[in-house]
């Protein structure tokens, strides 16, 4: 009987070893929390730092599975559309997803985008904002409103775009009140 319970033990460490690195995903920031400062490239291969923007700029960061699907469609026009506001009040907007430079490139031609699109064909920034699907390579659609502070202002984690307008309507007013 010992025999089998120190064979179990032994089996399940060795499980979990292998298992462990695949297993540990990145803890969603909370409002409140240093954002997870990032570095990527857009669509046009420029690079994007978080880091140059706090300061200077209340950052509307959402996360989206992919470009040119019915529902992250909607949510981009939708930013789009609202770009006039959220430019009086001091917003930049940058969306994030797996999809190539290229792939954004096509979707910002195709729906006249006026806001960056990063690339993140490795996922490190969608692991750094503990947004990735399960099991999947996509991001789940996750919006973050980060103040001037570098802090995490609000949080909208819904699949519906709308509330995503909605809510960060609201919290930009809150912001900058």
């Amino acid at each position: 009987m010992k025999l089998m319970k120190t064979q179990l033990v032994m089996a399940l460490a060795i499980a979990g070893a292998f298992l462990a690195p695949t297993a540990r995903a990145a803890l969603m920031p909370h409002v409140g929390d240093p954002a997870p400062l990032f570095t990527g490239q857009d669509q046009d291969g420029q690079t994007v730092k978080l880091k140059s923007l706090i300061g200077k700029k209340i950052v509307l960061l959402y996360f989206y599975p992919k470009d040119n699907t019915p529902g992250c469609t909607k949510e981009a026009c939708g930013f789009r559309d609202r770009m006039a506001q959220l430019q009086k009040d001091d917003v930049e907007v940058i969306g994030v997803s797996f999809d190539t430079a290229a792939s954004h490139k096509q979707f910002i031609a195709q729906y006249h985008l006026n806001f960056r699109l990063v690339s993140d064909p490795d996922g490190k920034i969608v692991d750094e904002y503990g947004v990735q699907v399960a099991g999947r390579k996509m991001a789940r659609r996750v919006s973050f409103l980060i103040g001037k502070d570098g802090k995490i202002a609000h949080v909208t984690d819904s699949g519906d775009p709308n509330k995503h307008f909605d809510e960060m309507k609201t919290a930009i007013a809150g912001l900058t009140k």
